[in-house]
């Protein structure tokens, strides 16, 4: 018998598809239609066993669904704008542009040794001017329906690189890159309004059941929606101050109020005074996020006002200027209740100032709060007049309804979620379409002069945005009044790429971002699959981006994604040398360096990652042990939502398997004979695999695909081992497609597998006419039966008393009783 060769077979096989574009799909169909797509992938460099699983996954289901009838969509892009290839410009002295040209290049092929069934006559990279220029087109329909507006913001910038910096590139309030103390700016920014939204957003996720909870869950919570108490603190100047809270039932527990550092009151009081102006300035150095003012140290200047409290005019509150304060949330300013908030409660201890208990946990009622952890629970309120006795929930109530009534505060609903800000100012993204002209303001690009291109001729020798210092290319008349003007040098946000790319894939005419009765056939997709990392902002923007199309009526779809799927990591160890440098597996054999010999350090098994190295390329392993493979070792050893930890003797084991079915398939005979049991088992692996593909459960599938070739293996030549051999090829062909298509020329199949349909079930092969009867004596176990279904309870009664086992464990004492429970159970007492 031949020995499969997997590298001439995947070459074959791949050429075979490609030339016949099988896996094309066809607008014109009258089939059922399936779209099923993974999160695209940044053109980094080359792919790893991560990227594998992920479109492993979504490669089994676009090939069953082919198999069972439907017209499918499977296509593949890059997400090909970004930092990195920035980085990879100042770093290597390349283009970004080549450099990331020439990673798609390298990364598609590798992609197509794996054997996807993709449909790369769709190919799209969001870095050429036939995709960005028309998302400059989407852009200036939302600009003109109101969406789109400009700002000052406050943003991260860097002194030294002359960027703003995201939020997740300041380490330790520094540059990530040039390690300068990063400042606190006001830029004039774009946005979207998502916030329009919010309200659908939040009301959307309930008709998402095909979406993990946990998903659906973190997007709710990011979203925020929450009712609150907008009220007004007069202040010992004469003046006011106006405050947000989503509790305002701890009101009596307040014991001081904060303002931001660019807060109106902090501004004008740095105007006149050098201490102020120089705190404020420290506030700049800090972060801008939620989370990083949590964990940043609480700092605060007291200005020397008082804030009158609104229901209880004699006591009066200090205002401080706090750096964890934000202008952009709320009104930027905030009452403190250190007894029930972690980050008041630092600031109080810090400051010396009052901790007051005002929600009681059952055990303690006494005003004075001690201990360092704010108790954030639920209770009954205390020491606070007639809220007294009151559950959080009505002491909401109760203070809303008596600020709205006494005319001092207004019952609001507010979100979390804030407009979308997506101006960056780089060189690598989609360019702006807006003209800025002294005398007309922001004009929009006429839609004739889209696209505008990024040009070639930039430097990375200086830090900042080149286009902010090219020659000529910013430069131009205003569209409307014909004098001088200037292009807007930002460009856009990289997630605006990904949050419409799904719907260009769908309809890819060439005047127009998408033709709208095309997409809406193929939209929404119907399984989406990718890392739980995008879990808020990329799938919350693309669900926002269709929401906004069918505002300005381009598109009547609200939901991009009807499944969602999100699946866990490739992990590998992580290797550290002795002088602190990241190592990739290739270099460390055995704890060694192989390069210096040294010892290296074995830290923990994590998600594959360039930054740490741990990533396992599959160029080499598919050279070794080939396409098919590494496919089944993907879906074999994990369930799909949990990581998956890489391992040499899982592929090795991958490997023989596919040895092993090719052996099963290409020596199997028709031959005279029946084997109903193998015939059933055949049709019920049928059945179930499909289950197990469409809930994208691959490990179970893989389990009963064992389970059915070692029966073949087993079963005597028959006409149903032919038949089960025949069907077990028919059912592997979505996860080992190289050698199905192999093994299905070798018996003599005309065409491709890959058109094949899959397997019916005989519903009569279902059911079972036998069943195991569990045989007792006195409560204990002693033999178990097969007999023909609803056999009598006498016959029952007959064949457990006739059972040598039963014989021996009555020792001669004649049954005093016999429970029968028919098809399940007979229990003997003696």
């Amino acid at each position: 018998m031949t020995r499969y060769n997997a590298l001439k077979a995947d070459a074959h096989w791949q050429s075979v598809w490609d030339e016949r574009r099988t896996f094309a799909a066809d607008d014109h169909s009258a089939k059922p239609r399936s779209y099923v797509l993974e999160m695209f992938p940044y053109p980094s460099g080359r792919i790893h066993m991560g990227h594998v699983r992920n479109y492993t996954m979504g490669d089994v289901l676009a090939r069953y669904r082919r198999m069972i009838g439907h017209e499918v969509l499977h296509p593949m892009g890059w997400d090909a704008f970004g930092m990195p290839a920035e980085n990879a410009a100042m770093e290597k002295g390349v283009h970004p542009g080549s450099w990331t040209r020439a990673n798609i290049a390298t990364m598609k092929a590798q992609l197509k040794r794996l054997g996807f069934a993709l449909d790369w006559t769709r190919e799209l990279a969001t870095c050429e001017p036939d995709y960005y220029g028309h998302e400059q087109a989407l852009f200036l329909d939302l600009f003109a329906a109101g969406l789109v507006y400009r700002k000052e913001s406050s943003v991260n910038w860097d002194p030294v690189d002359m960027t703003v910096l995201a939020n997740e590139q300041v380490i330790d309030g520094r540059g990530w890159r040039s390690g300068a103390l990063v400042e606190k700016r006001k830029l004039s920014q774009w946005f979207l309004r998502i916030t329009d939204f919010a309200d659908e957003l939040l009301d959307g996720l309930a008709e998402l059941k095909d979406w993990p909870d946990k998903v659906r869950l973190m997007q709710e919570n990011w979203i925020g929606r929450s009712q609150g108490l907008q009220f007004r603190f007069r202040l010992s100047d004469a003046g006011e101050v106006e405050v947000f809270t989503t509790r305002p039932d701890t009101i009596f527990g307040a014991s001081f109020v904060a303002v931001a550092a660019d807060h109106p009151i902090a501004q004008a009081l740095a105007a006149r005074d050098a201490e102020v102006a120089a705190f404020v300035a420290r506030c700049k150095q800090g972060g801008t996020t939620a989370a990083e003012l949590e964990t940043q140290e609480k700092l605060g200047f007291d200005t020397g006002l008082t804030a009158q409290h609104p229901i209880d005019p004699a006591v009066r509150l200090p205002v401080y200027i706090a750096n964890f304060v934000l202008m952009e949330y709320g009104t930027g300013a905030v009452f403190g209740v250190p007894a029930h908030d972690q980050r008041d409660l630092d600031f109080a201890r810090k400051y010396d100032l009052p901790v007051r208990r005002v929600v009681s946990d059952g055990a303690d009622e006494d005003p004075v709060f001690v201990g360092d952890e704010a108790y954030t629970g639920p209770g009954a309120l205390v020491n606070s007049h007639f809220l007294d006795g009151m559950d959080v929930a009505d002491a909401k109530r109760a203070i809303i309804s008596r600020a709205e009534g006494e005319g001092w505060g207004t019952g609001t609903t507010v979100f979390r979620l804030r407009d979308w800000g997506v101006s960056r100012q780089r060189y690598w993204g989609t360019p702006i379409p807006i003209i800025h002209c002294a005398a007309c303001g922001p004009v929009p690009v006429p839609n004739d002069q889209l696209p505008i291109v990024l040009p070639e001729d930039v430097s990375f020798a200086v830090p900042g945005n080149p286009l902010d210092r090219h020659p000529t290319w910013k430069h131009v008349a205003c569209p409307s009044c014909g004098v001088d003007a200037v292009r807007e040098t930002d460009t856009l946000d990289t997630f605006v790429d990904s949050s419409w790319y799904f719907i260009r894939f769908a309809s890819q005419p060439d005047d127009r971002p998408f033709d709208r009765t095309v997409a809406e056939e193929w939209l929404p997709v119907g399984q989406y699959i990718g890392g739980v990392e995008h879990a808020i902002l990329h799938l919350l923007y693309a669900r926002f981006w269709t929401r906004a199309l069918r505002h300005i009526g381009k598109l009547d779809v609200a939901e991009p994604f009807a499944g969602l799927f999100t699946q866990g990591m490739v992990t590998h160890e992580t290797y550290k040398s002795d002088d602190g440098r990241w190592l990739s597996p290739p270099e460390v054999e055995n704890g060694i360096e192989t390069a210096t010999g040294r010892p290296v350090t074995v830290g923990r098994v994590e998600k594959m990652s360039k930054s740490k190295k741990n990533t396992v390329d599959p160029e080499p392993i598919v050279d070794q042990y080939g396409a098919d493979a590494v496919r089944w070792f993907m879906l074999s050893d994990s369930p799909p939502e949990r990581d998956l930890p890489w391992s040499e003797a899982g592929i090795e084991g991958s490997w023989r398997f596919v040895q092993r079915l090719w052996r099963i398939v290409t020596a199997d005979k028709a031959a005279e004979g029946d084997d109903l049991a193998l015939r059933k088992l055949a049709h019920r692996t049928v059945r179930d695999v499909a289950g197990d593909i469409e809930g994208l459960q691959f490990n179970k599938a893989v389990a009963r695909l064992y389970t059915l070739a070692s029966a073949i293996e087993k079963a005597a030549p028959s006409h149903d081992r032919h038949a089960a051999a025949h069907t077990l090829l028919l059912l592997v062909a979505p996860m080992v497609p190289h050698v199905a298509e192999e093994a299905w020329v070798a018996a003599g199949h005309d065409g491709l597998i890959a058109d094949a349909a899959w397997p019916t079930v005989d519903p009569a092969m279902l059911v079972d006419d036998e069943v195991t009867v569990a045989v007792q004596v006195n409560g204990k176990l002693r033999d178990t039966l097969t007999l023909a279904k609803g056999t009598a309870r006498e016959e029952l009664e007959a064949a457990a008393l006739a059972s040598d086992k039963v014989v021996r464990a009555l020792e001669g004492k004649a049954p005093r009783k016999v429970i029968v429970v028919p098809d399940r159970l007979v229990n003997i007492v003696a």
